[in-house]
């Protein structure tokens, strides 16, 4: 198992670089956060490489501790990206995969998004994020949706929980785009969805969200994302378990032609 949210060796790098450069200046961060427009607590996390930096930060340390652009011409590095630190690998697996096979249990997966659920998605997220880092994302996941038209085309497969399409994440007007958007892709030749109902009685998708990602050379990722990290599984018993329990809940939820069947009544308004 392979885990991924350790912070990437650039931001350890330029924390320990900015930190000695302080210390250096025998300052604290307080005196360091009262010349520059960011917090205390952020100078500690930016210097722990727990918090990727934005390029404003970046600029305003190096100024501020005559760094004389030592710490400024690393901004490309580190500074923040449009997908968390921890995400970037996943995100560029992705976009290479052959076939990619997602079970989602609170909320839909972001290749299923549209822009109005994705920027009511990034609107939940506490701390809250700036209006520029929520359109910023938006726009990121928006692109990784290049992969559903993909030639070579990616085959899919997504297991959702009826509780992702009855959520009306961003409203009455966003949930029922989202519905018709699932509609739309569920007539994709590569793209298959299935909803596990929550009247199914028997259910071994406890553990919670999943995917599987076929790389171009063949082999098999497992990922699982979760509060403020995620890690990939790569053992072949590791990815033994996770093929068995994802094809024993496709299984267990509705055919693709039912699950459709039930989005269309969810949009209809039918029970």
């Amino acid at each position: 198992m392979t885990r991924t949210n350790e912070p990437p060796i650039s931001l350890l790098i330029f924390g320990k670089q900015s930190r000695f450069l302080r210390e250096k200046r025998e300052m604290t961060r307080r005196e360091l956060s009262a010349l520059i427009p960011y917090s205390e607590s952020f100078i500690a996390m930016v210097e722990r490489g727990e918090r990727p930096p934005k390029v404003g930060y970046v600029n305003a340390v190096d100024a501020a501790l005559g760094a004389n652009g030592l710490l400024s011409v690393l901004a490309p590095e580190v500074a923040e990206k449009h997908h968390p630190a921890w995400a970037e690998e996943y995100v560029k697996l992705q976009a290479e995969a052959l076939a990619l096979h997602v079970y989602s249990t609170h909320f839909l997966h972001g290749l299923l998004q549209t822009e109005e659920y994705a920027r009511a998605v990034f609107r939940s997220v506490r701390p809250s994020m700036t209006d520029e880092e929520i359109e910023k994302s938006v726009q990121a996941r928006l692109a990784t949706q290049n992969l559903l038209t993909r030639t070579p085309a990616c085959r899919m497969t997504f297991v959702l929980e009826e509780s992702t399409l009855l959520r009306k994440i961003g409203g009455q007007d966003a949930w029922a785009g989202e519905l018709r958007n699932l509609l739309n892709l569920s007539e994709l030749h590569n793209v298959q969805l299935q909803v596990m109902p929550l009247s199914r009685e028997t259910h071994c998708g406890v553990d919670g969200p999943m995917t599987l990602l076929e790389t171009p050379d063949h082999h098999t990722i497992g990922y699982v994302a979760g509060q403020q990290g995620s890690y990939f599984l790569t053992e072949p018993d590791d990815i033994s378990v996770l093929s068995h329990r994802y094809g024993t809940l496709r299984a267990q939820a509705l055919d693709p032609e039912a699950s459709r069947a039930l989005i269309q009544r969810l949009l209809t308004g039918e029970t």
